[in-house]
């Protein structure tokens, strides 16, 4: 199979776009194979070699697909070539003996690689919990419209935040073996930028790669109808405003249920953030919850995608209305 072979484009049989509930991964069980791929930049391997750690803590069996360490032979901010980077996400995925597929940094490049996955062999091996924020954006989206499946936007395995912070593990960790616990997310930071309530499916990430996603083969055709979370880094508030314009023009934000807003980290003061997100999705008419706690921050909330949920800001808290995994 080609990435022009138009079947890893389409999207699953009986699918609704653009915004259905997608199948459920089942939880974790002490003991589980987890797999940790690279399908973006290159690892720090003594990173690695302390997030591998808290996930055997946890009780699980860890295993490293064969390019995470690799570097690109031209390209160091790439993990290796694109394509050994899908065939570990590929092989990850579909080995019938790991429950679970755990990316271990974001970065750059998850866009080259995303094509050249085998999208019909994922659908055919089912649902299991993927995991990654950031660059990894766009393996969300993909496994959502490609695939049919939720997955879960938190911390990768050798990401400084989830190897410092107590409360990114435990977010993580009780995800994966007890969802039932963690229903009702949202950090003490959470207020209101737009008033309302909305229900609707999860979806998100990084905001500009959903806009860098526009036009591409197999991208969501829009976010009607959904629960939209979206955060950044290192995005000055003029390229912030022109990611979001970019949105709004071409009509991705058309119908979208409501908003949740993560961290802006390294994007500058902000209140100046603050104005132009309050500028650009004040006039959508929709619900907006900021600073909810999940991204680039310094504790980031692991919230899952394809999941249906109900935003309300008098609480200011995204509630699920099912446990992420089953």
């Amino acid at each position: 199979m080609t990435a022009s072979d138009p079947a890893l484009f389409a999207p699953p049989p009986g699918s609704r776009p653009p915004v259905d509930a997608p199948a459920r991964p089942e939880r974790l069980r002490p003991g589980a194979r987890v797999a940790v791929v690279a399908p973006s930049g290159p690892v720090p391997e003594e990173r690695l070699r302390a997030g591998l750690d808290i996930l055997r803590g946890w009780g699980l069996d860890p295993v490293v697909a064969p390019h995470v360490l690799d570097t690109h032979p031209t390209l160091d901010h790439l993990a290796g070539a694109d394509r050994d980077r899908a065939r570990d996400l590929t092989e990850a995925y579909c080995d019938p003996e790991v429950s679970a597929v755990l990316c271990a940094r974001g970065g750059f490049g998850a866009q080259r690689m995303v094509d050249l996955v085998d999208w019909r062999a994922i659908r055919e091996a089912g649902p299991k919990a993927f995991v990654g924020y950031s660059d990894i954006t766009v393996l969300h989206e993909a496994f959502a419209v490609r695939a049919g499946f939720a997955t879960l936007h938190g911390p990768m395995v050798a990401a400084g935040t989830f190897l410092s912070d107590a409360r990114t593990q435990e977010s993580l960790r009780a995800t994966l073996f007890e969802p039932e616990s963690v229903r009702r997310l949202g950090l003490d930071t959470a207020r209101t930028l737009v008033p309302g309530r909305a229900r609707g499916v999860t979806l998100g990430g990084c905001v500009s790669l959903l806009a860098a996603d526009l036009g591409t083969p197999g991208a969501r055709p829009s976010a009607r109808g959904g629960l939209l979370l979206v955060e950044d880094v290192g995005e000055e508030p003029y390229r912030l405003d022109r990611i979001l314009t970019q949105l709004l023009r071409s009509g991705w934000l058309d119908g979208v249920a409501g908003i949740a807003l993560g961290s802006w980290a390294e994007c500058g003061p902000y209140e100046g953030i603050r104005a132009v997100l309050a500028d650009r999705l004040g006039g959508l008419g929709v619900p907006v919850v900021e600073e909810l706690g999940f991204g680039h921050g310094e504790t980031a909330l692991t919230l899952p995608l394809g999941v249906p949920a109900v935003l309300d800001t008098d609480g200011n808290t995204l509630t699920l209305d099912a446990p992420a995994l089953r």
